[in-house]
């Protein structure tokens, strides 16, 4: 299990410093600027989950590996927008390959937060861990935004803290009823499939102010 645990989080510090890079690269940042985000968004959330867990220091200060990897990760992705000019048809690749990192960002990150709360042995509640996954998968994408003075994705967008918290349940259940190593694949499965159809469907949580402003305008227009 440990293995595992190490690949997902091998796979979200990239696909999060990957994403990060690109809100600092969109916002016209210098090279320590986007360096910065990439960092937050990687080892942010790893870093909340360890604190709360009960691990300190964070792993991503005791063991630097993966705090090394998003700032190489950054530099790379510096290098090629600075390489390769980024207009018309490109950006639509740039968006796509935001939309996706930030995916597999989340879908790992909610994995490894729940597994660390599910090893902990906690049969009685399923709260600890599926919190702790969500706020793993969420905490270094509040940062990266708070930074680059966006509102969060997790308050704003699409369906998005509500697939993290899917993916945990999906995982909680496995976990206690069905299989210990399936559950890692479903709920990082159930993360990344809530978030392509909420893309591609355009799937939209309840936003209150937004039905207001239509029923006004409903009731002016007659």
């Amino acid at each position: 299990m440990l293995q595992l645990w190490n690949l997902f989080e091998f796979a979200g510090t990239i696909a999060f410093a990957v994403s990060g890079a690109i809100v600092g690269m969109t916002r016209n940042m210098d090279v320590f600027g986007i360096t910065v985000l990439a960092v937050l968004t990687a080892v942010g959330g790893g870093m909340i989950r360890d604190v709360l867990a009960g691990y300190t220091p964070p792993m991503a200060l005791e063991n630097p590996g993966n705090l090394l990897l998003s700032v190489l990760t950054a530099l790379a992705m510096s290098w090629l927008f600075a390489s390769y000019r980024v207009a018309g048809r490109k950006r639509q690749i740039v968006t796509f390959f935001y939309i996706a990192a930030d995916t597999v960002g989340l879908a790992s990150f909610t994995v490894t937060g729940t597994l660390t709360g599910l090893s902990q042995g906690r049969p009685h509640t399923f709260v600890y861990p599926i919190m702790l996954g969500l706020l793993t998968a969420v905490g270094g994408g509040v940062l990266r935004d708070l930074m680059a003075q966006r509102i969060p994705s997790v308050l704003s967008t699409d369906v998005y803290a509500t697939a993290s918290l899917a993916g945990s349940l999906v995982m909680c259940l496995c976990w206690h009823y069905e299989s210990q190593d399936l559950a890692p694949w479903l709920g990082a499965f159930m993360v990344v499939a809530l978030r392509f159809f909420a893309v591609r469907f355009r799937w939209q949580l309840i936003h209150p102010m937004e039905r207001r402003k239509r029923g006004e305008g409903i009731k002016n227009g007659r």
